[in-house]
């Protein structure tokens, strides 16, 4: 299973192309416009299956199948996190729980960016488990930032999702620290001098042991598409073949 996330920068009708020639099977878009808005042009592929959600037509999360892999938002999604999204991912090879997730809210006093994603991953506890869980989009967030007297801060959201066995691939993969990334996702502006890493997709121990590859666009590649560069990870076959019985219920 090949998953790539991708913040477009929006107009992703436009740039669907670019992405889709590394062949995802699914595809995570933050800054998507609104799925009736996506008219693509006849040569690029449409999607199997697609999920979107956002106040903004032009500018929300977009989730999509280029496979067999079907999405339906659990009933226990709390549109207070913006955006998290908890969707069961089924009829692939594997049934498994995603999290899908944009995260900003300009709204919220307690935090725009990371805070969205502590509020979530505690308000999911029981949806986080050790097996066949995946984390992965735009966090706007990282170690760098960390605010020592705010509890839901970057190094807390990886440390509870490592207590329930689910890590950073990025950071496994190429054995990095936190807040020492060398592959950013994002240049602010686009300039080659400002280099983050904002975008992660966190994974449970399962997914870790098949995973096969990881790999992040580069400037030169994408500065003329997006901010951001897309995260692009490939797992192989679970070893375990029954099917994950995913609830749909708090």
């Amino acid at each position: 299973m090949k998953i790539i996330t991708w913040n477009c920068n929006m107009a992703f009708r436009k740039k669907a192309r670019f992405i889709l020639a590394h062949q995802p099977d699914i595809l995570i878009i933050p800054e998507c416009e609104n799925i009736e808005k996506l008219n693509f042009p006849p040569d690029v592929p449409l999607p199997t299956a697609a999920l979107w959600y956002g106040a903004n037509q032009h500018k929300g999360l977009g989730v999509f199948s280029y496979s067999d892999y079907r999405f339906e938002l659990m009933d226990c999604h709390n549109p207070d996190f913006k955006n998290v999204l908890p969707i069961a991912v089924t009829r692939g090879k594997t049934d498994f729980t995603l999290f899908a997730v944009w995260a900003n809210n300009p709204e919220d006093k307690d935090g725009q960016y990371v805070t969205q994603v502590w509020k979530a991953i505690n308000y999911y506890e029981k949806l986080l488990a050790e097996t066949r869980t995946i984390l992965i989009g735009d966090f706007n967030s990282n170690t760098i930032w960390d605010k020592p007297r705010r509890e839901g801060n970057h190094s807390t959201v990886v440390s509870k999702l490592a207590e329930k066995g689910i890590y950073s691939v990025y950071h496994k993969f190429f054995n990095q620290e936190q807040g020492k990334e060398i592959h950013p996702t994002l240049f602010l502006y686009r300039h080659e001098n400002r280099p983050y890493h904002l975008d992660y997709c966190f994974a449970s121990n399962d997914f870790i042991e098949v995973l096969e590859s990881v790999e992040v666009g580069t400037y030169e590649d994408w500065k003329i598409h997006s901010d951001h560069k897309p995260l692009m990870v490939t797992f192989g076959n679970l070893i375990s073949k029954n099917n994950l019985n995913i609830t749909t219920h708090a």
